[in-house]
């Protein structure tokens, strides 16, 4: 309560807004994330998203999908010279290759409030343990610098993305109607949210799921990321 007995926020005491989140690479024991780069990643993500015959990945996404590598190419060349959104190349450690992007957007350092999207995994890299590592490693980095609210943001119709935020941690906030217009078509944007003191539960649960004791001779997980995550909230 303030002195005119109105309800307040809680006190944030000595706040101090974190550093935006450097354009350095991040690494785990399945992929790496590089600052994305056209000559080094372009060829690579092109090729692996061409497996996506159908363009479903490209769905709910603002852009795409390319049909020439030249095209694709100058879309790399423009994000990867962009600092918000900061775009990182998801390179699996086992190949070698880049097999998906993601990046940072509306870094507001003052509020200490960061957002991952743009988050565009090829077949190659979806289900796998990586594309799981590269959001717990955009996560971590993220927490570390001290930022407050960790946010995800999708086209509310996206069921696959509301799924994965769900897996991952975040907690449903809402559904902002009408919000925006992409493709020519209507899109009500569903809002997710990881909080600091949430974090240490997720990092020991994400670094539990990664374990590779949690995965058989054939990859296949052991226990559920959502599973340990229920478990460990008791």
């Amino acid at each position: 309560m303030n002195h005119l007995g109105q309800p307040i926020g809680d006190p944030v005491p000595a706040w101090t807004p974190p550093p935006r989140p450097a354009r350095d690479a991040m690494s785990g024991a399945y992929c790496r994330l590089e600052p994305l780069d056209a000559a080094r990643h372009a060829a690579d993500l092109f090729e692996a998203n061409r497996r996506d015959a159908d363009g479903r990945m490209w769905t709910y996404l603002a852009y795409g999908p390319f049909d020439a590598l030249d095209v694709y190419r100058s879309w790399v060349e423009r994000m990867a010279a962009s600092d918000d959104p900061l775009f990182f190349a998801v390179v699996d450690t086992a190949s070698g290759r880049a097999a998906g992007v993601a990046s940072y957007l509306r870094i507001d350092p003052p509020n200490g409030a960061i957002e991952v999207g743009h988050i565009a995994y090829s077949p190659a890299l979806q289900r796998t343990r990586a594309s799981t590592e590269a959001m717990y490693l955009m996560m971590r980095r993220a927490f570390t610098l001290g930022y407050r609210r960790y946010e995800w943001k999708c086209d509310a119709l996206n069921a696959s993305s509301r799924a994965a935020a769900e897996r991952l941690g975040f907690s449903f906030e809402g559904i902002f109607r009408q919000a925006t217009v992409y493709k020519g078509r209507n899109r009500d944007t569903a809002w997710y949210a990881a909080i600091d003191r949430d974090w240490p539960r997720l990092e020991r649960v994400f670094t539990r799921w990664l374990e590779p004791e949690n995965f058989d001779d054939d990859g296949r997980q052991r226990a559920r990321l959502e599973d340990l995550r229920a478990e460990a909230l008791g």
